[in-house]
């Protein structure tokens, strides 16, 4: 499709408007897309995880297209080869795991998985089990409540699946994800006198660290791309790598950037809805990483936050993405840009990641590790 953007007008125009006021994020319909249009949909994108540049393309078109449906607008079924996808679906799933329903990640995707769990749900309460949502099986799903007790659903199926993954690191598959990357996407840009430093290069350079890293402690390490890709590549496409990998974790490492130049801090994120539904296990992770960088680097603390952004939302493994910092703030660049702070990063990271597999009861604390004793660890446990 064709990009819309400020200065637009005309019917495209007049339907991004009405699913943004449908959204709150607009006030009044319309077919112009004005200074307004432009700031919502920038706001709109940023909730999401789509790239920020207030421009209605292909991908930001499928988010807004996907976010106008509530569940019980129409009948939901699984459709080959294009997956019905949208808001609607992710409430079904989220509804179905709240009822003790395996439909995996509440991805937002009618995919086969979530099509068995509707069809269990109907031979349960003696409806036809085709899989597909119509008015009887939401019926049912509105006059009863919640069957599964003693802990979120999702919590338990995700911890017991770590678990059994065993404490021991070696041979661990690790997914490292280097922030943007590729012809025009350079991520947050910044010049400082005679240099330009680019997010994707710090973010790959870290990258290439940590995998260093990690395999010498005996992990299997993945970067999703090199320091030169060829094209962009989006975080559908990253999340289906890792899936492809078989990954335990994936990690995703950006900078950030504001036009205040004092902000800055480090935050980290993980999958989660905002109403409860999470991925507990890459919860951990993330409040692990954040506590590690934290106090081992004292950068402000930003805290941690549940997102759906794709990366995090398709991805079949616990995974969490890293802000390390504000690129647009002097003091914290002049410490990015200094390889031995990046090192201090890795370290964070790395102890984090061993934390993980520690059981909660022999957990220790914050900054304790010596991670270059990792290594020799590792090897007296295999």
């Amino acid at each position: 499709m064709r990009a819309i953007r400020r200065g637009d007008s005309g019917p495209a125009v007049e339907e991004i408007r009405s699913i943004l006021v449908a959204l709150d994020l607009l006030e009044l319909p319309s077919d112009v897309y004005d200074d307004a249009t432009e700031t919502a949909v920038r706001a709109f994108q940023q909730s999401r995880g789509i790239g920020v540049d207030g421009v209605v393309g292909a991908e930001t078109w499928q988010a807004l297209d996907d976010a106008r449906w509530t569940l019980g607008d129409r009948t939901l079924f699984h459709s080959i080869p294009a997956a019905l996808t949208g808001e609607d679906v992710r409430a079904l799933q989220e509804r179905l795991m709240e009822m003790g329903y395996d439909t995996g990640r509440a991805d937002a995707i009618y995919g086969a998985r979530t099509a068995r769990a509707v069809a269990q749900f109907q031979r349960e309460v003696g409806l036809t089990p085709d899989g597909t949502c119509g008015p009887q099986t939401m019926h049912a799903l509105r006059r009863l409540g919640r069957k599964v007790v003693g802990g979120r659903p999702q919590w338990l199926r995700e911890a017991e699946a770590f678990r059994q993954s065993g404490p021991n690191l070696m041979g661990k598959t690790i997914v490292v994800d280097p922030g943007h990357g590729g012809p025009g996407d350079r991520g947050v840009v910044v010049p400082d006198g005679p240099l330009r430093w680019t997010e994707a290069d710090l973010a790959f350079d870290l990258a290439a660290r940590l995998e260093g890293r990690m395999a010498a402690a005996g992990m299997r390490v993945h970067l999703t791309r090199g320091p030169s890709p060829a094209e962009p590549m989006t975080g559908a496409q990253r999340a289906e790598l890792a899936n492809s990998l078989g990954a335990d974790l994936l990690i995703s490492l950006h900078l950030d950037g504001h036009d205040n130049p004092t902000a800055d801090g480090v935050a980290t994120y993980h999958y989660g809805t905002g109403n409860g539904l999470t991925s507990t296990v890459g919860e951990r992770l993330a409040n692990l990483v954040q506590r590690e960088i934290v106090v081992r680097t004292g950068m402000r603390d930003c805290r941690i936050h549940a997102k759906t952004w794709e990366l995090l939302r398709l991805t079949r493994m616990p995974a969490v993405r890293v802000d390390f910092g504000y690129l647009t703030s002097p003091g914290e660049r002049e410490r990015i840009v200094d390889p031995l702070f990046r090192e201090q990063l890795v370290e964070a990271i790395l102890a984090a990641v061993q934390r993980m597999y520690y059981p909660v009861e022999q957990d220790v604390p914050t900054g304790s590790i010596d991670v270059r004793k990792l290594r020799m660890v590792l090897a007296k446990q295999a």
